[in-house]
C-alpha cells in the first residue's frame, strides 16, 4: 500500500489541530530512548496523544537485502526481518511502548510505502491505531542527511513537539571555517515547533521554566505547563536580571507567570529570581531538574544561528535535557 491510498486509517502526515502530535527520533542511542519514554508519558492516558518514531536513513547506504525482491520487501519493509539501518531500532522503541503500556498488540496496522527519487528503499512505516483514534507510527525515512530528514519529516507532519538525544558532552566540527552544529542543535535551531535535546533525561524531577515577562516566554509558560501536567511533574520558575537595578523587574516576570499558571489551575513549587550571567545562573539551577525550559525569539533559524541566544547558549552548554518552546 503506498501512502496516497491512506484512506482506511487517519492519515499521520496531515496536520491535526485537535492533536498534540510527538515527533521521537530515533538512532539506537539511550538518550533515543529516554526521550521516548519521555514522549510515552506525555502522552499516557490521553486518547489526543500521537507518537510517531523516526528514524533517517543517509541515501547513500547501500539496500544489503539477501537477494529480496524490492517490490516485495518495499511495501511491508519494518515487518520483515531484515537487518537494515534502524528498522531493529524502530522495533526496539514499539516494543518498549508495548512494556510501558503506550501500544497495545491489539491495535489495528497498516503498512506504507513512498518511492523516493535516489534510492530503491523509500520512505517505509506502520501506523498502529487504537480504537481510540490514538496512533503510534514507525518510520523509516531516507533523506540527504539526518537533519534534512528530520525537518522533512516536520514538514509533513506538523508537530507539536520534537524530542532529539544529545550527547552529555557538547561537542562541535569546524567546516571550512564555520562552525559545523551537532544535529540536535540543528533541529533546535531550526524546527518550527518546540524542541527537547534530550540529555540524560529523568522523569520526576521537574520543570525548570525561564521566563523573562515577554509575551514569548509567558506563551512558553503556558504551553510547558500542559506537558508537565501530562508528565505529572512539578513546576518551578526562574527569571534572571543582569545586574542589580533590573532585578525588580525579574521579580515581576515570576510574579506575571506564578500568577498565569495559578489561574490554569497549575501549581508552582518554586521560584527563583538570580541577578548575573543569564545563562550561568539558568545552567546552574536547571541541574536540580528533569529539563529548563526556554522561549525561543521569533528571528528566523539563520538568524538565531549566527546571533547566538540565551536559549542556544543554554543548550550548548547545560548539563540535562533543554527544550526551547515554540
Amino acid at each position: 500500500m503506498t501512502e496516497s491510498e491512506d484512506a482506511e486509517v487517519r492519515d499521520t502526515e496531515t496536520p491535526d489541530h485537535n492533536r498534540f502530535r510527538i515527533l521521537v527520533c530515533i538512532d539506537g542511542s539511550d538518550e533515543s530512548y529516554r526521550g521516548l519514554r519521555y514522549a510515552a508519558k506525555i502522552a499516557h492516558g490521553h486518547d489526543d496523544v500521537d507518537i510517531v518514531l523516526c528514524y533517517v536513513r543517509p541515501t547513500d547506504h547501500g539496500l544489503r537485502s539477501g537477494g529480496l525482491q524490492m517490490d516485495v520487501a518495499r511495501g511491508n519493509i519494518l515487518q520483515w526481518g531484515l537487518e537494515l539501518p534502524g528498522i531493529k531500532y524502530l522495533k526496539k522503541g514499539r516494543d518498549l511502548l508495548r512494556e510501558l503500556g503506550d501500544l497495545g498488540k491489539d491495535w489495528d496496522q497498516a503498512a506504507f510505502h513512498s518511492d523516493v527519487q535516489g534510492t530503491n528503499l523509500g520512505d517505509n512505516k506502520i501506523v498502529y491505531t487504537a480504537e481510540s483514534g490514538k496512533q503510534v507510527v514507525l518510520k523509516l525515512k531516507v533523506a540527504d542527511d539526518v537533519a534534512t530528514g528530520i525537518l522533512d519529516q516536520w514538514e509533513l507532519g506538523h508537530y507539536d513537539l520534537i524530542i532529539i538525544g544529545a550527547p552529555a558532552r557538547w561537542t562541535k566540527k569546524g567546516l571550512g571555517g564555520f562552525f559545523d552544529p551537532e544535529v540536535a542543535e540543528t533541529i533546535a535551531v531550526h524546527a518550527p515547533c518546540s524542541v527537547l535535546v534530550a540529555r540524560d533525561l529523568e522523569i520526576g524531577s521537574g520543570h525548570l521554566m525561564c521566563t523573562d515577562g515577554t509575551e514569548a516566554s509567558i506563551e512558553a509558560v503556558k504551553k510547558d505547563a500542559w506537558i508537565a501536567s501530562h508528565c505529572q511533574c512539578p513546576i518551578s520558575l526562574i527569571s534572571v536580571a543582569q545586574d542589580v537595578e533590573s532585578e525588580d523587574d525579574a521579580k515581576q516576570a515570576v510574579a506575571d507567570a506564578r500568577k498565569v499558571l495559578l489561574d490554569m489551575g497549575v501549581s508552582v513549587e518554586e521560584t527563583f529570581v538570580k541577578v548575573g550571567s543569564p545563562v550561568e545562573e539558568i545552567i546552574e539551577e536547571g541541574a536540580n531538574f528533569s529539563m529548563i525550559t526556554m522561549a525561543e525569539s521569533n528571528k528566523s533559524g539563520i538568524k538565531r544561528f549566527l546571533v547566538g541566544s540565551v536559549a542556544m547558549k543554554v543548550i550548548q552548554n547545560a548539563h540535562n535535557s533543554v527544550m526551547i518552546v515554540r
